[in-house]
């Protein structure tokens, strides 16, 4: 509804403050005022009205009272942020727009790269320093001839650089060095792999024009090769040869002529490497054994990232061979950059005006989110406002992809709303800005780097949620430039480990003497008839295992949901996560386009068939579950704080019931409940971690009901520690479910991931310093709510829409455990006994 100001008739806005106050205010004559808060915003609107006619409604006097509630920040503090900097119009708008705190201000230099030796004094092939002088380059960076040098000596590196500082050139060049001394004709001497196909596709040209201009031949190979080129690759193998782990994978396990081009290899260069943690990792972690196992010769490994943080440790367990890092810097540059919390609107509406003031001003801008969910709802929201916006995520068609990425770097496209897809070094052209929903600060710095990459100054806003840890951020900014992105795999994983062993076996018979330590595992498989003995060494028996290791995913594990529209397939959604979001009458986003599930075939065909719905259709849905969790081994325990936790392989049983309709645009978490005709059955085995909760005495003694209390308190504990945990451990948080039982004191935070992604360890291991922050996200929340709000107790995330969550019992809960009160692991159906 719009509401006219009664000093310039402009449009009135209408915002519901974190501290549920309602402030209204008129963005052209600059009146406003802070009402207390009423659903109906039409009694809002008529009290302001009765408030401007006394006299009290102007637009000088209320900013002193946002400032004291914490709402908005006083001017002299942003100054004092300023300091000798000097702000353009754009920024210096933003930070004193009065619209939201600002949490943080900082100009991000570049420093002036370490120079290097001149390209004459490295001791090159002389084809490649004419080259490089071809291309005006005279002399590299520090790190370049560093890195250079050990590659060149046969090392194994960990290449860590900010984005475009010149990392693809410091390993090119070695390589080629190495392929014109060593390389016999004939014979693959390097793979290059990269995450994606895209991202292949978009180096391949870089890489192949420097290196054919020195006479060293290379070739891309992936699932969009056509056939008559694969033949060319067979028949006369490239030296470099571009691809990704998937076709690795599936070529090595089905011994194609392909395959056998990857025995002669000696340098595997793996770059972006931080995407492979997770599942995705472990899965690359066997695939670089497998290869080793099928190689004559010793393989050399270079890894390349911007964003890892413990580079060296990470990249041995994901190579398994000793690493030693170089680190880089980047080219010199400028960028302004703003941290700001929604106080008085979402952290959407928030990011829809940036991108529309900036867009304005044809600055090209790239709108990055967490989530396939906000990318679509950002993209509507910003259309609305004339914005030409496109989305870019996974899930969508790649020729789609594909023509957004060259709208944009054609000048075509103003903005993109993206997920981390492009977060890797997709060459999209120009970026002018950046802004970005709450991320691990090392990933923020790789997103920003997408920015000013012509010299030009830069914008990047990281716009804070409302959520606990953006909550915590806006008290605590200086704490977010600590929380470094932990990188982790789990190698231990008995899903992968299982399916690798398999592909293993495949990829070459098993001797006796060798895989020791996956002996276990094969001795399981041959029990299973999986493998058997063949002339003393362990085969694979195709007829029985084929179906199995075509349908597994290096990407996740578990089966997809084929998504069809009109018969045409459009998409997929891997398995639990498929049974949540189609679900029948769920609402599915495609593209920028809602879709209603109107068919959902499970588990028989494992289909969902979608229909189009108006434009104009005010919901989407978020799914109902129920979960519970069976601990089936204890890994280690340990005691932290007062409490005992421990890791934990689990058996989670889901199930999804229902969904609630939320209305699109509100940020809200609870909403109308609609039950399935029949609920969603899935059970899978897991790791994570459990610990036993103290009581809330306190809030016990003053309830009226103790075990809604006492239950809503755990529940809201629950949600508080993944959350509070997300930055500590990484951005983990969106890897996990968390399960509270009943008055048990009992509270379980999983991998979402099957088998386990590593996740929940990393929580494990930094566990206290994940107690101390959730209660201050609890303690410094300024909302007065029993069930607490989106900014302490309530999670987008969780099954039950939020039902029931006791703020003042949580609080007590997490300065119980903080003051070191001692508890023990029990099981609730059995009396004292120990639980694990």
């Amino acid at each position: 509804m719009k509401f006219s100001c009664p000093k310039c008739k402009s449009k009135i806005e209408i915002q519901k403050t974190f501290n549920k106050k309602m402030h209204v205010s008129c963005e052209k004559c600059g009146i406003e005022d802070l009402l207390e808060f009423s659903k109906n915003i039409d009694e809002v609107f008529l009290e302001f009205l009765s408030r401007f006619d006394q006299g009290l409604v102007t637009s000088v006097g209320l900013s002193e009272g946002l400032k004291e509630e914490g709402i908005i920040r006083a001017e002299n503090e942003i100054k004092e942020m300023i300091g000798n900097n000097k702000p353009d119009k754009i920024t210096e708008e933003i930070l004193f727009s009065k619209k939201d705190y600002i949490s943080q201000y900082k100009v991000l230099k570049n420093p002036e790269p370490e120079m290097g030796s001149k390209i004459e004094e490295m001791g090159l092939d002389e084809s490649i320093t004419e080259h490089l002088k071809e291309l005006k380059i005279e002399q590299f960076y520090k790190f370049q001839e560093e890195a250079i040098q050990e590659i060149t000596f046969r090392e194994n590196v960990v290449i860590e650089a900010p984005t475009a500082s010149g990392k693809t050139e410091a390993f090119l060049i070695p390589v080629i060095q190495r392929i014109k001394k060593e390389a016999n004709e004939g014979n693959v001497f390097a793979i290059f792999v990269y995450p994606t196909k895209a991202l292949a596709r978009d180096q391949f040209p870089k890489i192949q024009k420097f290196a054919e201009k020195i006479g060293v031949n290379v070739k891309v190979f992936d699932g969009d090769t056509k056939v008559p080129e694969r033949r060319d690759i067979i028949d006369e193998p490239p030296q470099i040869l571009v691809t990704n782990f998937d076709v690795l994978h599936y070529h090595m396990w089905h011994q194609t002529k392909f395959s056998s081009l990857l025995s002669s290899t000696k340098i595997l260069i793996v770059d972006e490497a931080h995407v492979y943690s997770g599942i995705f990792g472990s899965n690359v972690h066997y695939i670089i054994k497998r290869l080793k196992r099928i190689c004559s010769n010793k393989i050399q490994f270079v890894a390349a990232s911007a964003t890892l943080d413990d580079g060296k440790k990470f990249c041995e367990l994901l190579f398994g061979e000793k690493m030693q890092i170089i680190y880089g810097s980047g080219k010199k540059g400028q960028t302004d950059f703003v941290m700001l919390f929604p106080s008085l609107r979402t952290q959407r509406k928030l990011m829809v005006e940036l991108v529309k003031k900036l867009t304005e001003k044809n600055h090209k801008t790239m709108v990055f989110n967490n989530s396939h969910l906000n990318s679509e709802l950002l993209a509507i929201q910003a259309k609305k406002q004339k914005v030409n916006i496109k989305v870019h995520r996974a899930g969508l068609m790649t020729n789609y992809r594909t023509a957004v990425e060259r709208q944009f770097k054609e000048d075509k496209l103003q903005a993109i709303s993206c997920t981390p897809t492009l977060e890797l070094g997709i060459d999209v052209g120009n970026v002018d800005c950046v802004i970005s929903s709450t991320i691990p600060v090392n990933r923020l710095i790789q997103r920003i780097g997408r920015a000013a990459r012509k010299g030009q100054r830069g914008y990047a806003f990281l716009a804070l949620g409302n959520d606990p840890i953006s909550q915590y951020y806006k008290n605590h900014p200086d704490d977010y430039f600590e929380d470094i992105e932990k990188t982790y795999i789990d190698p231990k994983n008995p899903f992968v480990e299982e399916f690798q062993v398999l592909a293993m076996a495949c990829d070459r018979p098993i001797s006796k003497h060798e895989l020791k330590e996956h002996q276990e595992i094969i001795e399981h498989h041959i029990i299973k008839e999986n493998l058997k003995i063949f002339n003393s060494r362990v085969v694979p028996n195709f007829d029985k295992i084929n179906s199995m290791l075509n349908e597994y995913s290096i990407r996740g594990i578990g089966k997809s949901i084929d998504i069809f529209l009109s018969d045409r397939k459009v998409g997929d959604r891997v398995l639990p996560i498929a049974l949540e979001e189609l679900h029948k009458d769920a609402i599915y986003f495609l593209a920028g386009i809602r879709y209603r599930v109107k068919e959902f075939d499970y588990p028989k065909k494992n289909i969902a068939r979608l229909e189009r719905i108006s434009r104009d259709y005010p919901y989407y849905t978020k799914s109902l579950t129920e979960e519970w969790p069976t601990v089936e081994t204890v890994f280690e325990k340990r005691i932290a704080n007062g409490v005992e936790v421990a890791f934990c392989k689990l058996h989670i049983q889901k199930k999804v019931y229902g969904y609630v309709n939320i209305e699109l645009g509100q940020e809200i978490t609870q909403g109308e409940k609609v039950m399935l005709d029949a609920p969603l059955e899935y059970d899978f085995v897991t790791k994570g971690i459990v610990f036993h909760a103290p009581r809330p005495l306190k809030v016990i003694e003053k309830a009226e009901d103790e075990d809604y209390a006492e239950a809503s308190g755990y529940h809201a504990t629950e949600h508080v520690v993944i959350e509070g945990s997300n930055m500590i451990t990484g951005g983990v948080s969106q890897d996990l479910g968390g399960i509270s039982l009943g008055t048990s004191g009992l509270i379980f935070i999983y991998d979402g991931a099957i088998g386990g992604s590593g996740a929940s360890k990393a929580l494990y291991d930094r566990f206290e310093k994940a107690l101390e922050r959730s209660m201050h996200i609890v303690k410094e929340c300024p909302c007065t709510n029993e069930s607490g709000c989106p900014r302490c107790t309530f999670s987008y995330r969780c099954g039950n829409n939020n039902e029931f969550l006791h703020k003042y019992s949580a609080l007590e809960i997490l300065e119980r455990i903080n003051k070191g009160e001692k508890t023990e692991l029990v099981d609730p159906t059995e009396g004292d006994r120990p639980l694990v």
